[in-house]
């Protein structure tokens, strides 16, 4: 199982917000199924786990949740979708947390920020740096030294998009490495991505371990690196070795992924939702067993506490946008100061 020392993952549950909201509102009894949007194709990282934790919300809800797979531009388009519905607590969606916290600085959603939503953290997922399983490549320094050549840009990397975790880690490679380029190739989501990149349209993946898993146990992919400062070790597979091995400054922060709620949902739905979690999920067989299978983290948290674990990948990604150019927003903005690396308290 992957554990990195950076990694500080508190499964704790933030009683006093249940025990505040219990306070003040009745438990919520939905009488009609209730929709989540997956701005993501089938298959990734975000279809995968939030697969595993909706039956288990609808089971105690008594009511059915329909996962619906929505993906275009990031996963802003699903997002807006979920933004545009009523707030009453039948739309919900399931992403990174970093993406629904900066696609106002990337420009896909404009005015949004993390406090749009009730976060409800799953696992932590790690991306792994993989080739084809026939690639020249053998170990990442070799390729690092193809992307830092003059035939860097021409090397074709399939992701899930600019802001996607793939896309995301590329970006911080080329940062860590020197400014290389690179040609980036994006599909619908990780899994298409990976599946891409094992069929060999594309020559180097960054997306996801979950995503990728089980092609590297079936001999389709051939994991080089993982963007961790410790081996990720999956079950039936050598120790992938970690990127500090060849980038050791490179920075680094766990990549939360759950369901959101939008926060101005009623009372008695999230204090509900919040019960089912820490009761239901929080020890759920099914999301270990998950976890442990696809080497991700088994990291569930709720309300102010998950806001708190998600706040460092979201000032590194957003941080990392301005610094590479691509914000159009200034992280500012959303209150992230990117000269101190800190939140500010708001925009």
């Amino acid at each position: 199982m992957f554990r990195s020392s950076r990694w500080m993952l508190s499964a704790a549950a933030p009683a006093l917000l249940v025990a505040t909201l219990g306070a003040t509102a009745q438990e919520w009894q939905p009488d009609r199924p209730i929709n989540l949007i997956v701005p993501w194709g089938a298959g990734g990282s975000t279809d995968q786990v939030t697969r595993v934790t909706a039956p288990l919300i609808a089971e105690e809800l008594g009511v059915e949740i329909v996962v619906v797979n929505q993906p275009g531009a990031s996963g802003a388009i699903g997002t807006q979708e979920v933004l545009n519905a009523p707030h009453d607590g039948y739309t919900w969606t399931a992403n990174a947390i970093a993406n629904n916290a900066t696609y106002s600085v990337t420009g896909l959603l404009e005015g949004t920020d993390i406090d749009d939503w009730h976060i409800y953290l799953s696992v932590a997922n790690v991306p792994v740096v993989s080739v084809p399983a026939d690639s020249q490549f053998t170990d990442f320094g070799q390729l690092l030294e193809a992307f830092q050549s003059e035939g860097g840009r021409g090397i074709a990397v399939a992701t899930a998009g600019i802001t996607s975790s793939g896309g995301t880690a590329i970006a911080a490679l080329s940062d860590a490495g020197g400014g290389f380029e690179y040609n980036m190739v994006t599909y619908d989501g990780g899994g298409p991505a990976a599946i891409a990149t094992a069929s060999g349209e594309a020559m180097v993946t960054t997306q996801l371990a979950v995503e990728q898993t089980e092609l590297i146990r079936g001999g389709r992919l051939r994991p080089l690196a993982v963007l961790s400062d410790e081996p990720l070790v999956l079950e039936g597979v050598d120790p992938i070795p970690p990127i500090t091995q060849w980038l050791p400054d490179m920075p680094l922060a766990p990549d939360y992924f759950g369901i959101f709620i939008p926060a101005d949902a009623p009372p008695e739905v999230l204090a509900t939702v919040d019960r089912i979690w820490e009761e239901k999920v929080m020890n759920a067989p099914e999301l270990k067993a998950y976890a442990e299978n696809f080497g991700a983290v088994f990291a569930p948290s709720y309300g102010e506490e998950a806001r708190a674990l998600a706040m460092p990948v979201v000032i590194l990604e957003a941080c990392s946008a301005l610094e590479r150019g691509e914000a159009v927003n200034d992280p500012s903005t959303i209150g992230i100061d990117c000269e101190t690396r800190t939140e500010t308290g708001g925009n």
